[in-house]
């Protein structure tokens, strides 16, 4: 019908379809002859289908025979060994369940150590101006871009396990490598972030009023509604005891917002003191941060982690202990310093 059609192209990727059928059939008839021959004792047909060696077991079995697999990249060199997809897979569910701040920025996957992003500036139009006939024309200003550079740098740590471990199965193995990695890479990327975050300008918050000149004045419009108000457990404690004239709390219960809790219809966000800690250089200031911080700030994530193990560096050898290295790589940009506004609080 297609060739009736004159559809040429359509007619080959259909051909190609029903090809690609009839040779999944054969494999799958082979397949099943030859466990029919095995079940009746007879010789087995060779299967042309050949089993891929499970890569979580080859990893942890280089992990146990001390691997060092040199890996280059830029202008170092490292000895080590990418995780497994599966492995890398449950290290981003450990390193997100907690108190995670890259789960409020922009988390963007880079597979090239440097780069960068260009960006249209915000500025104010001021429209044309009237012409009167036979005059000349001004000139308008043209749109101004600035471009946001990265260059993900290394992180690394490491930490010792005993070699009994090592003769363990491979899913304590495994577990034991992914809570380390997973709950170091969350606390470093954390700080990361809070050291961007530690560079705007701090604005007093004294009441609820100046959160709303912040959300209504402060930020441009177009932040209002994908805004947050992200604290941590004293800026929250402040925030829920806030009330009116009337005696009545301020916070008003969402079924969207993390903790359950709003105010001026702006979801609030708590994060753990541990992870979000209050300034306390002098006195107690809790941070309210108000806006767009997935607009604010931008992670430039490497995506990659790298594991080495020795069971003789230092004092490993002495000691009868394997020390496991991991190393992994990004870069956190201020993408939008008028996306947020960093309040604070003064509770002492």
């Amino acid at each position: 019908k297609l060739l009736a059609e004159n559809k040429i192209e359509e007619a080959k990727k259909l051909k190609e379809e029903i090809v690609a059928l009839q040779e999944k059939f054969d494999i799958a008839k082979e397949l099943y002859e030859e466990e029919k021959a095995q079940i009746e004792n007879k010789e087995p047909l060779k299967s042309i289908v050949q089993v891929k060696e499970n890569e979580i077991e080859a990893f942890v079995n280089h992990i146990r025979t001390k691997f060092r697999n040199v890996m280059s990249e830029g202008s170092g060199t490292d000895g080590g060994y990418t995780v497994p997809q599966d492995i890398q897979t449950k290290i981003n569910e450990l390193r997100q369940s907690k108190d995670a701040l890259q789960n409020l920025i922009t988390v963007e996957p880079v597979t090239t150590l440097s780069g960068s992003r260009v960006f249209k500036k915000r500025s104010q139009q001021t429209g044309f101006v009237e012409v009167p006939e036979g005059g000349v024309i001004t000139e308008k200003a043209t749109p101004q871009f600035t471009v946001l550079t990265y260059n993900v740098k290394k992180y690394a740590g490491f930490f010792r396990v005993t070699n009994e471990l090592l003769k363990d199965s491979t899913e304590a193995i495994v577990n034991t490598l992914t809570r380390w990695i997973g709950d170091e890479s969350r606390v470093t990327r954390n700080k990361l972030i809070l050291s961007i975050l530690g560079t705007k300008a701090k604005t007093a918050i004294a009441g609820a009023d100046d959160i709303k000149v912040a959300l209504n004045v402060q930020l441009d419009p177009v932040f209002r509604y994908t805004s947050s108000i992200i604290t941590n457990q004293d800026g929250f404690n402040w925030l829920d005891t806030l009330k009116d004239a009337e005696g009545r709390y301020l916070l008003q219960p969402s079924v969207s917002s993390p903790t359950g809790k709003q105010l001026f219809g702006v979801p609030i966000v708590m994060v753990s003191n541990k992870d979000l800690p209050s300034d306390t250089t002098s006195g107690t200031k809790a941070p309210i941060i108000i806006g767009d911080l997935k607009e604010g700030i931008v992670m430039f994530d490497r995506q990659e982690v790298e594991v080495m193990s020795s069971n003789v560096a230092m004092d490993a050898f002495q000691t009868d202990v394997t020390l496991w290295r991991a190393i992994e790589r990004e870069d956190v940009k201020m993408r939008d310093d008028e996306a947020f506004i960093f309040g604070q609080v003064t509770l002492s």
